[in-house]
């Protein structure tokens, strides 16, 4: 899939110096590794493939998403070889998502200077603070996303993530999800959640200027740990 990112337009490559091809992409990126799904043996060829692309002025920069450790280093080793950068690496990366795979993943791009980009931060809404299961309170998602809640809900509560969270965004000034967004951003990465409407789009925004202290994260990471880790995705390499 390929996906806009505000970023240097050059890439890093020797491309650097061509004029953008008209209507040209800022980001290509593999959203599968095709060793996730049977089929590694295309995978040199496609990321080929992109490397052709970025040397026509196709794309701008190159990204991969659901990839791990390993397959991060195998791909900026071959991009390398043609004096291209691998830009963005995309991980499913969120309070309820943050396991050893998620840290490497975090560990390898900081090494090999990739910026990594965070999907599903607020876990389907389970970190928006909008949903409970307790009393007069109790809501949760309509459609597949309930079946979800109902699994992990009750131990999200126990856990005491969403009083932790609670309690730093009132220290903050904040909500919710924006401590949330602020903690992705803590680990370093670039979160992308999602908005259904403008006042949840400027929510997300505002949490660009929120900067959480080292003993909130430290607080944070520990009731993270404590609550039920949510499904990982079953596509993503190693």
């Amino acid at each position: 899939s390929v996906q806009r990112l505000k970023r240097d337009p050059t890439g890093g490559g020797d491309g650097a110096d061509q004029a953008p091809t008209p209507g040209f992409l800022e980001l290509g990126q593999m959203h599968w590794a095709p060793s996730s799904y049977g089929f590694g043996f295309q995978e040199t060829a496609l990321i080929e493939g992109l490397g052709d692309a970025y040397d026509l002025g196709l794309i701008k920069a190159i990204g991969l998403s659901n990839f791990g450790p390993k397959s991060i280093r195998k791909v900026h080793g071959q991009l390398k070889n043609r004096g291209i950068r691998l830009s963005t690496v995309q991980v499913q990366l969120s309070l309820l998502s943050y396991e050893d795979y998620q840290r490497e993943v975090l560990d390898m791009c900081n090494e090999l200077n990739i910026t990594v980009i965070g999907y599903s931060p607020l876990c389907l809404g389970l970190l928006s603070g909008q949903y409970s299961t307790k009393g007069t309170r109790r809501a949760v998602p309509s459609g597949p996303r309930s079946l979800l809640a109902n699994q992990l809900l009750p131990g999200i509560e126990k856990s005491g993530l969403l009083d932790v969270l609670e309690e730093i965004a009132d220290e903050q000034s904040a909500s919710v999800p924006q401590v949330a967004l602020a903690w992705c951003m803590a680990k370093g990465a670039v979160p992308i959640p999602g908005a259904r409407n403008l006042s949840q789009c400027k929510s997300n925004v505002a949490a660009l200027s929120i900067e959480l202290d080292e003993a909130q994260i430290a607080e944070l990471d520990a009731a993270s740990k404590r609550a039920p880790g949510t499904v990982q995705n079953s596509m993503r390499s190693m």
